[in-house]
């Protein structure tokens, strides 16, 4: 009867073992990534630029502080963006989603200030762009960034992405 016992406890331990097994191989992996000129964000600030689950990519609000204006700030921040993005394997052709933040006191200043960033928008997305929430705010944490821009990607998406979008009848 012991030795019937035993089996049986044997058989529950390693049938427990091996579901533990196939779910950790399962999980996605997680991996934190910080491209050049940035790993203080990572080490002085606890926050990771750039988070990679499985073929997932999460790039950090990156705010616009490079530039005379703010369509050359823009500018530098797309460029920022593809960097973040080549870090963890990724491209903007892989971008699904935006969100932007903008300094504003009104509309009419926000509409303002997203204007040169529309304008560079569509110099990094020719075609299938993400799917973008544009937001006014009263500011940002870095105090001379008019904008910030965060996205999320999903590696080799890009690859065959389609639109069958019909294209708007004029007035």
């Amino acid at each position: 009867m012991r030795d019937c016992l035993r089996l049986f406890v044997l058989s529950i331990a390693l049938c427990c073992a091996g579901a533990a097994s196939a779910q950790s191989a399962s999980a996605p992996t997680r991996e934190h990534f910080a491209p050049k000129d940035w790993e203080g964000s990572y080490h002085d600030l606890h926050y990771s630029p750039v988070v990679k689950i499985g073929d997932r990519v999460i790039v950090s609000g990156i705010p616009a502080l490079e530039g005379a204006d703010d369509e050359a700030k823009a500018r530098w921040l797309f460029q920022q963006l593809q960097a973040h993005l080549r870090a963890a394997g990724a491209s903007l052709d892989d971008v699904v989603e935006l969100q932007s933040f903008h300094v504003a006191g009104d509309h009419e200043e926000f509409r303002r200030r997203l204007a040169p960033v529309l304008k560079v928008h569509r110099e990094f997305f020719k075609d299938h762009y993400p799917a973008w929430t544009a937001v006014a705010t009263p500011g940002l944490y870095s105090k001379d960034a008019s904008f910030e821009l965060r996205a999320e990607a999903i590696i080799g998406s890009g690859r065959a992405a389609r639109a069958e979008i019909a294209v708007p009848k004029g007035p």
